[in-house]
């Protein structure tokens, strides 16, 4: 025995025992439940199929380049000899500069222990190197397309991520000293917690992300005043309660994305865009989707745009008696926009539209960024036979795909936190309505994949027939006005420029700060990220950028600015504001509405677990 170091007592040997016993039955039972739910499905084996496919691509490549291959294994070994270096020196009292250290932004490895600790720090510079040597790695390979190299390079770093030391008991330093001062009771409760989430998950793991218990939509978040003044079944329209004596003569109608559900953009009074749009003098209306099942499974993208902004455009005709309204829309509800915009040209309606808004919006597909990793044919056949067979696709998975796009801090971060430490995750309103999802109907998810990303038919004259008309966006004159964000993974900035070029209308494109959820729900009085602008339009995403000038601040003042200078929102004709129910439509209930709070089980049904 070490002098210093205390033998155990009998009480303590028995007390870890007993600690020990619980975490074999709790991991036994978690066995057993990971093995009952892993039943192949089409949608995950063409996943499989596709990485595999990366995978002896990139062999093969490395195969045909000996030389690189010898490179490689040679940085390697001396990247470990100078490692077992310096870890001498370290033992000897020395204090040698580390090898490598973690990105600015990388947060896995905060804890004090990972530089203070001569075994951390040496683990953690072996993960790193590793880590940088298979980036490099890919980067250098020969004869694969952009996409084999993107996929490749993605599914690799899924694996390499997974493999970081922090995400393993022994080798996390914060986690093992955890598990000492709690005789491992935080093993015990992160792997109930674990089970719990598998029970509520769809295909692969919804990880817990914030205290659900916190939050009810109605109650503290989507508070602002309003009615549901139409509904039919695909979506009910909200018309919020004026706060300013004149509003402007046109409504705006603002149409969120059905991925997810529309209170990301009232969230809380302080951060609401909606609340911000009706305190600037606005008839804010907006649509809130259904949360589809089975039974809408042949709800088509035609039917999303007739019985969504066209019916809400009618709607508001009644509630109003205004003929044309400004359109707001946020990601997909984006180019749902776009494409009716171009529907309504197309059958000479354009006037129904003043001015058009796109946040964070794709019209050109051209380069979807790392989501094009599950749009090839091999992954989109799959998900569409899953989607025939299911009639939808569920939320929760499409929200995995979106948290392993940042899988560090959307995913193991939370692993770490629930399963290794048993902690229950803090309340945050935006991690709440992140994991709310939404169903997606068959019939238009699959259309879209294919049509919109696969085969980028939108920006094609005639590409796109909707309920029979060939529409064409190089044809639409309606004044419009792109903001997207410089850090968005999910509709990439420069790919939505490439949109902003097609209208023939006037266009300004305005680029954010931060990232696709933060650089739009960006209110002023927070006075953060700040946004670019530039008067011109050049053919590429790279000259705008040259030529843009930083600007302080929300953009959310500069969309009013152009709005009212350019009257699409004109000060000079303001009308007495509008009560919700005060003209032809009656007030149906009171917002948020029925449909925002369906869950998915409620539409589903809970979903047994598969028999082994």
């Amino acid at each position: 025995m070490q002098s210093g170091v205390q033998a155990p007592t009998q009480a303590e040997l028995e007390v870890w025992n007993a600690q020990l016993k619980a975490v074999g039955e709790e991991y036994q039972a978690l066995m057993q439940d990971l093995l009952s739910r892993m039943v192949p499905n089409d949608a995950s084996e063409s996943i499989y199929a596709d990485m595999r496919n990366s995978f002896q691509a990139g062999a093969e490549s490395l195969m045909a380049n000996p030389a690189l291959l010898w490179q490689t294994q040679a940085q390697l070994m001396q990247d470990q000899f100078q490692l077992w270096q310096n870890g001498l020196k370290a033992m000897g009292g020395e204090s040698p500069d580390p090898l490598i250290a973690p990105d600015k932004g990388d947060r896995r490895f905060r804890d004090e222990a990972w530089t203070s600790d001569p075994y951390y720090l040496m683990l953690m510079q072996q993960y790193l190197l590793f880590s940088r040597q298979i980036e490099e790695l890919i980067d250098r390979l020969e004869g694969l397309s952009v996409d084999q190299k993107r996929n490749l390079a993605f599914y690799a770093r899924q694996l390499v991520n997974a493999m970081s030391p922090t995400n393993f008991v022994t080798t996390n330093p914060e986690v093992m000293r955890l598990t000492l001062e709690t005789r491992g009771q935080n093993l015990i409760d992160g792997l109930a917690r674990l089970r719990e989430d598998l029970a509520n998950s769809a295909d692969g793991l919804s990880v817990t992300m914030t205290d659900r218990s916190a939050f009810e939509v109605g109650d503290n978040i989507a508070v602002t005043p309003g009615a549901v003044v139409f509904e039919n079944e695909l979506m009910q329209l909200i018309q919020y309660t004026p706060t300013t004596e004149q509003v402007f003569k046109t409504p705006l109608l603002v149409v969120p994305p059905w991925i997810n559900k529309y209170y990301i953009l009232d969230l809380r009074q302080d951060n609401s865009l909606v609340k911000w749009l009706v305190d600037q003098g606005h008839t804010v209306f907006l649509i809130s989707w259904r949360n589809p099942g089975p039974e809408q499974r042949d709800l088509n993208w035609a039917d999303y745009m007739q019985m969504g902004p066209i019916a809400a455009m009618e709607a508001i005709d009644q509630a109003t008696g205004e003929k044309s309204v400004n359109l707001m829309s946020y990601c997909i509800g984006g180019t749902l926009a776009a494409s009716t915009i171009a529907y309504l040209t197309s059958t000479r309606r354009g006037r129904k539209v003043k001015s058009s808004t796109y946040m964070t919006t794709l019209i050109d597909f051209r380069d979807p960024g790392e989501l094009g990793v599950f749009l090839n044919e091999t992954v989109l056949s799959g998900l569409e036979d899953k989607l025939e067979q299911d009639g939808y696709l569920d939320g929760r998975v499409m929200a995995c795909t979106f948290n392993l796009l940042r899988e560090n801090d959307l995913f193991w971060s939370f692993y770490i936190n629930n399963y290794l430490k048993g902690d229950i995750p803090a309340p945050f309103d935006l991690l709440y309505w992140n994991t709310d999802g939404t169903n997606l109907p068959a019939g238009t998810h699959g259309w879209y994949l294919r049509n919109m990303y696969m085969e980028n038919r939108l920006v094609q004259p005639g590409g796109i027939e909707l309920d029979g008309v060939k529409i064409d966006m190089r044809k639409v004159s309606t004044p419009s006005y792109f903001i997207s964000t410089r850090e968005d993974h999910i509709a990439k900035w420069n790919s939505t420029y490439y949109g902003a070029l097609l209208p023939k209308g006037p266009v300004k494109f305005v680029l954010g700060g931060s990232g696709h959820i933060a650089g739009i729900v960006n209110p002023p009085h927070k006075n953060k990220y700040g946004y670019w602008t530039n008067d011109a339009l050049p053919e590429t995403a790279e000259e705008w950028l040259e030529g843009a000038e930083k600007q302080e601040g929300s953009w959310w003042p500069h969309w009013q600015q152009w709005m009212t200078d350019n009257g699409y929102a004109d000060p000079e004709k303001r009308v007495p504001a509008r009560q919700p129910g005060e003209g032809e439509l009656q007030v149906l209930e009171p917002a948020p509405g029925r449909y925002v709070k369906t869950t998915i089980p409620e539409v589903i049904g809970e979903r047994p677990a598969p028999s082994a």
